[in-house]
């Protein structure tokens, strides 16, 4: 009972980050799935099947907000579905010793880029241009749904960093239209792992503790998404993600505790460090907006 209570928790401070940064729910729930042990393929079906929920009501809710472009979303939907359906059916047929390293490492990148995203690149206000083409939106939507149902997670960090980087949608609808295309995207996964593994594969428990977090915080997050700081949370989430596959990676590679701990302790410094460093530079740029002296810099309130 304390780990499906635990879980649920986990849903909804992930929902919370992914619905304000339209990314990390998929990244961060799987991350702490496998730290506790589950196989990938199970991490990430539970995954999937909680997203079918916490997507559908993040989805309305955005839309009540005005969050969404619904063009985007009918491009993005198809080839979505049939990247997680695939991905999932990939990683199912793979045994679960040998992904679980090789899932870390993606997870471990897509950390990697979150910060990137929030912290080193700052994301200075796009011009907005022509709304994203169908030439763009198709495979981007097939690689994010492979990397989604593979890695855990993938969708946000592929779709919300391409769109917001095309400066081709205004920040709050690029999050909106990837938060409720990810519904389709969670249905086309969790058809591929239901079909692959069985219902005997799927943790259903685990699964309905994450959709109760997430039905929870996904109101809240489409309401915060005008309201909060994405440079602070998105290192926030970055960091733990990185922490933590960090250490499966180092524990497949067979090294000792001491050296997992000196590894697991330098990357908490600098994630701690990167928080604060991130905190110093909203300020920073709050500071300076406020006086006239630049351009309002880009978050998902934006």
């Amino acid at each position: 009972m304390r780990k499906l209570i635990v879980l649920g928790v986990v849903g909804l401070l992930a929902q919370l980050i992914d619905g304000s940064l339209g990314m990390a729910y998929g990244v961060t729930s799987s991350t702490l799935l496998l730290a506790a042990g589950i196989a990938p393929a199970a991490a990430s079906a539970a995954v999937h099947f909680s997203e079918i929920g916490t997507s559908l009501v993040s989805g309305v809710s955005h839309h009540k907000m005005g969050n969404v472009d619904w063009r985007t979303v009918s491009i993005l939907a198809v080839p979505g579905f049939v990247g997680a359906f695939a991905g999932a059916t990939f990683l199912s047929n793979l045994n679960g010793d040998t992904a679980k390293p090789w899932v870390a490492a993606i997870l471990l990148g897509l950390g990697v880029y979150v910060i990137w995203r929030f912290l080193v690149l700052g994301g200075r206000r796009p011009t907005f241009k022509s709304r994203p083409s169908a030439k763009m939106l198709a495979p981007m939507g097939l690689a994010g749904g492979a990397l989604d149902a593979i890695g855990g997670g993938g969708w946000g960090p592929v779709g919300t960093t391409t769109l917001l980087s095309s400066g081709r949608l205004e920040p709050r609808k690029v999050v909106g239209s990837i938060d409720t295309s990810e519904f389709v995207v969670a249905v086309g996964g969790s058809l591929g792992f239901i079909l692959a593994l069985g219902s005997q594969g799927i943790l259903w428990s685990y699964a309905l503790a994450l959709l109760a977090g997430g039905v929870i915080a996904a109101p809240i997050a489409a309401w915060l998404v005008r309201k909060l700081a994405a440079r602070v949370l998105g290192v926030a989430a970055g960091g733990l993600i990185v922490l933590t596959n960090s250490r499966t990676i180092a524990d497949a590679l067979g090294a000792s505790g001491t050296t997992v701990a000196v590894i697991a302790g330098v990357l908490f410094v600098a994630w701690v460090s990167g928080i604060v460093w991130a905190v110093k530079q909203e300020r920073r740029a709050r500071a300076l907006e406020a006086a006239g002296e630049v351009e309002p810099e880009l978050s998902p309130a934006s």
